[in-house]
């Protein structure tokens, strides 16, 4: 297998994974508890290969997003679109901060996205949701360094593995 196509597996499966552990059931308990994995994932391949990811490519994935969980339709794709918009547009400095500093950016950017989504949900008239709202952005966060050194490493066996 040639270096891009490794790549793009890997490209490919880490979604497919983020999708997969959005959907994953859990106690009504530890809901409150899951972080926005496709957000993570979209900041990652954002940060380290802003040529996989763009607005375009964010908005479709929100799109199989709210088709799979059954939320609004579009509410995800703007949530990500704004994610991904801000991660391009910083990524030079991201990309150089120490690990600490990636993830106070990470909580920056998941509790912007969900402020985004109260907005969204006000407009659409639901509920306000309650104050466990605010948790899975820190479990984000306290996520992002497994995320990024996992898939890093993954990337790097792929550079090292290819002749």
């Amino acid at each position: 297998m040639n270096r891009q196509r490794a790549h793009l597996w890997l490209f490919t499966a880490s979604i497919a994974l983020a999708f997969l552990l959005q959907l994953l059931p859990l106690p009504q308990a530890l809901l409150p508890l899951k972080p926005f994995w496709l957000a993570l994932i979209i900041v990652y391949w954002a940060i380290e290969a802003p040529e996989r990811i763009g607005l375009g490519f964010a908005f479709l994935l929100g799109l199989a997003g709210d088709v799979l969980s059954g939320e609004l339709l579009g509410e995800q794709s703007l949530r990500l679109v704004i994610l991904a918009f801000i991660v391009l547009r910083f990524r030079s400095r991201l990309r150089f901060f120490p690990m600490w500093q990636q993830a106070l950016a990470v909580l920056a950017l998941l509790l912007n996205d969900r402020v985004v989504q109260i907005m969204v949900r006000g407009f659409s008239g639901e509920v306000m949701p309650g104050a466990t709202f605010w948790i899975a952005p820190f479990v984000g966060m306290l996520a992002w360094p497994f995320v990024f050194l996992l898939l890093d490493d993954l990337r790097a066996r792929l550079r090292v593995q290819e002749p």
